[in-house]
């Protein structure tokens, strides 16, 4: 029985240990963490029921829900003028680029006639 005791007394011990060293220092209570160490080192029943029961933040560890979301708010309008909507249908839109293609085609068709007509007169 003295075995099973001593095994169940190292266990604590150990498990004690571990969760204090792990722990973030925001989350031990009543004393840093060095003297709960040393405490649970000393006095291993006493100080590590002690850490349990006292020493240690519990924050629903057991209980994990899921964080919700933060909402970040919606960036800035820009600050200059806003371009105008195009109300335009898609058949004007390409009717539109149509009468454009055509306007640049001529314009170096005209360009082309003007660089012929040069170099017949030179």
């Amino acid at each position: 029985m003295g075995l099973v005791f001593s095994i169940l007394v190292l266990v604590l011990t150990v498990g004690a240990l571990i969760d204090i060293i792990t722990r973030r220092d925001d989350q031990v209570k009543h004393l840093p963490k060095v003297f709960w160490i040393i405490l649970v080192i000393i006095v291993p029943l006493a100080g590590s029921l002690i850490w349990f029961l006292v020493g240690r933040e519990y924050d629903g560890e057991g209980i994990r829900l899921p964080r919700p979301r933060e909402r970040r708010p919606a960036p800035p309008a820009p600050s200059g003028p806003s371009r105008p909507a195009d109300t335009r249908s898609t058949e004007q839109q390409i009717a539109d680029l149509d009468r454009e293609i055509e306007e640049w085609r001529l314009r170096a068709e005209i360009e082309k006639r003007k660089k012929q007509d040069g170099t017949d007169a030179g």
